[in-house]
């Protein structure tokens, strides 16, 4: 019983908190995912020569996370092509043991090759993990690597207002394209 309670109050919440972001207007989510781009630059200085050569660069700007023993995320971000907006999409995902309370983080996913982005943007949802990987990298080894040196097809930064996070992961994330 105690159960289905906190699975019924981890519902209501995070629904009031979807609903809330989902009234950010494209202009909100474009003028967040700028100031979380300046922000990754200021921890990660020279990432911004990198990003400009990425095929594409997906920005999640306000991530909320909420728990009560199982928990979820929402949030959502634009596309950047040639550093323009190109579509908009949300993130979701499920977590389980996380501790009471909330956290709001940014991700960063950057498509380091044209076939990368390609595969993305023919799917109906993106799911890590099971579509494809995203290697998170630090500050430092973002700074300190071009875009011809990383193996990696996708990589990503998880970031709050304390810098780039390290030990997390994006696994279980699901990104669906918005209609907007």
């Amino acid at each position: 019983m105690r159960r289905m309670i906190r699975i019924c109050l981890v519902c209501l919440a995070l629904g009031a908190l979807s609903l809330g972001a989902r009234a950010d207007s494209v202009a909100e989510i474009n003028a967040k995912s700028l100031k979380a781009l300046v922000y990754l630059g200021e921890q990660a200085k020279g990432i911004d020569a990198f990003l400009q050569d990425a095929a594409g660069v997906l920005v999640f700007p306000d991530i909320v996370k909420l728990g009560f023993g199982a928990g979820g995320q929402y949030g959502e971000g634009v596309l950047l092509v040639d550093q323009k907006p190109d579509a908009y999409y949300s993130t979701a995902g499920a977590a389980f043991g996380l501790q009471l309370g909330a956290q709001f983080k940014s991700e960063v996913i950057v498509f380091v090759t044209e076939q990368a982005l390609v595969e993305f943007r023919q799917r109906r949802g993106f799911e890590v993990g099971i579509d494809g990987q995203v290697a998170l990298l630090t500050a430092e080894e973002a700074a300190s690597l071009s875009s011809a040196e990383i193996d990696e097809p996708i990589v990503g930064f998880i970031f709050s207002n304390e810098g780039v996070l390290a030990n997390l992961t994006m696994e279980g994330a699901k990104m669906t394209k918005l209609a907007r």
